[in-house]
């Protein structure tokens, strides 16, 4: 069986994946995070764990941190970044502009990557470094 909590698959067969199924995994891994440490905080009912949560994974919110996460990322993370942002989604929601949804996009598609990559700890230096960078979360 394979190990689904740890996965390690090499760059080839992540640049065989798409974007969009990158960010389909990313956007998990970056709401877990995101969750984990505001259940960690404490503190406060399940209802307003959920409002904190949703403002933090909308895309307008990742948007933001991609600018902070751009000058973090290696040559191989900026080019999966660019890759997510590049790609051509079905659908937009209301609530994001086409700039943001797709600056959103790439930090999911990263996220995605790395995790599929095995590269657990760079997935929470990146995650702590723009979301403690002004109290981001």
């Amino acid at each position: 069986m394979n190990d689904l909590l740890h996965p390690a698959m090499t760059e080839k067969q992540i640049s065989a994946m798409s974007a969009l199924a990158l960010a389909h995994i990313g956007d998990a891994v970056f709401e877990l995070l995101v969750r984990t440490k505001l259940c960690l905080s404490g503190g406060t009912t399940n209802g307003r764990l959920h409002q904190k949560t949703v403002a933090q994974v909308c895309a307008g919110a990742q948007a933001k941190l991609a600018e902070r996460l751009q000058p973090l990322l290696t040559e191989q993370e900026n080019a999966w970044y660019h890759r997510g942002r590049n790609a051509h989604p079905h659908a937009i929601p209301k609530s994001a502009t086409p700039a943001q949804y797709a600056k959103a996009t790439g930090v999911e598609a990263l996220f995605g990557a790395l995790y599929l990559h095995g590269e657990q700890e760079r997935i929470l230096q990146l995650f702590s470094a723009v979301t403690e960078e002004n109290d981001a979360l």
